[in-house]
């Protein structure tokens, strides 16, 4: 996965002070909806939609709340770091304060199983989780090199 072009430093959000899943996925949305604000609300009730039918939250503390939209051309992505971690209902049940938020074109579905696949293994790894979570907003233009460089390899 090549995830330049779908995040960049704009869409990345440290510190986040949701305390909710609910309020998370509305941040997620309105730094998914930067490039298009009319989106907002509607790229919010699709992310809330799909995790209606089952929680996006993974083990480790990480999420990938993800949804397709009609109307964008383009992937793209969102990522928070969590001041505290919030209920997601994972799958290992513990509390979620990383989060990856993906949004793809409606019509792009084997692209957006592809990027789900590579992210959950991208998120899988412990070394990079923990140096994530050690991330402070002054590195927020560190954290997306690192996120960059660590799929590369």
């Amino acid at each position: 996965m090549q995830n330049q072009g779908i995040l960049d430093i704009h869409s990345i959000r440290m510190d986040d002070d949701s305390h909710s899943k609910k309020r998370v996925l509305e941040h997620a949305a309105q730094l998914l909806a930067q490039q298009d604000n009319e989106l907002g609300e509607g790229i919010f009730e699709r992310l809330l939609e799909r995790e209606r039918l089952g929680s996006t939250g993974l083990a480790g503390g990480v999420a990938l709340p993800h949804a397709r939209m009609p109307g964008i051309q383009q992937t793209r992505a969102a990522f928070l770091k969590l001041a505290h971690a919030v209920d997601f209902d994972s799958m290992d049940d513990q509390p979620v304060d990383l989060v990856f938020a993906l949004l793809v074109p409606e019509d792009a579905t084997d692209e957006h199983l592809k990027l789900l696949a590579d992210l959950a293994r991208l998120f899988h790894d412990p070394a990079l989780r923990d140096k994530l979570r050690k991330a402070d907003a002054e590195q927020a233009l560190g954290l997306l090199t690192l996120l960059n460089a660590h799929d590369a390899a």
